[in-house]
């Protein structure tokens, strides 16, 4: 089964070494990853690079949230890591100042809706008077106006996403579970083929695949739900 570009793989690893061993392990059946927080420390960005020189598509999901001088300018360098996919937080200033540090390149800004380990009762304790979905399609608002690539949201929002932005936009679904899966700390989650059918451009795939006892085989069950 040949791999699918829409699926990333998140190395959510301890270290480069076990990254390196999970990308060689799923070998050609994926060739798309997510580089997270948990890599960037520990050399996650030249990881990247190395991703990039073996012919695979690269997700840096960093979330970068800082005042608008240092957002524009960390993406100005991230962009020479020539990765596809940079995640920001949603907030005006924040994806505007991305977006100029992006230039010319082909680096696709990814705005931050909501998290998907967040419900309407964590945004109430966190001081939002309003539900999920009215908060990430403020935020997707936004985000269009902003000038951003895309949205990374739940797959619960993806139909409603995909109806109001124009048809280049991208949604980018964590949250990914397949039927019957551990939910782990996600709230609002979504099989891959619903996903997918429901507007979604890519789907993120973390635990059922890295932590399985074979996660080839694992990455290849979900090629086959989505017609991969």
């Amino acid at each position: 089964m040949k791999a699918d570009p829409r699926l990333y793989v998140a190395l959510d690893v301890p270290d480069i070494a076990k990254a390196r061993a999970m990308v060689d392990i799923l070998g050609d059946v994926v060739v798309s990853y997510k580089i997270g927080l948990q890599l960037l420390p520990v050399g996650g960005t030249e990881f990247a690079r190395e991703l990039k020189r073996a012919g695979k598509n690269v997700f840096l999901d960093y979330k970068l949230h800082d005042i608008g001088a240092t957002v524009e300018k960390a993406t100005r360098s991230i962009c020479a890591v020539g990765a596809d996919l940079l995640t920001v937080h949603a907030t005006p200033d924040v994806m505007a100042a991305a977006v100029r540090g992006r230039g010319s390149s082909d680096l696709k800004i990814m705005a931050v809706t909501v998290l998907t380990s967040l419900d309407d009762a964590a945004l109430y304790h966190m001081g939002y008077f309003m539900g999920v979905e009215e908060l990430v399609m403020h935020r997707v608002r936004r985000a269009v106006l902003a000038g951003v690539d895309g949205v990374i949201s739940s797959p619960l929002e993806a139909a409603k996403i995909r109806a109001q932005i124009p048809k280049d936009f991208l949604i980018v679904t964590p949250g990914v579970r397949m039927k019957g899966g551990e939910k782990g700390d996600q709230k609002r989650i979504a099989s891959p083929k619903s996903a997918l059918a429901n507007g979604a451009s890519h789907i993120v795939v973390g635990r059922p695949i890295i932590q399985a006892n074979d996660p080839r085989k694992a990455a290849l069950e979900i090629l086959g739900s989505i017609g991969g």
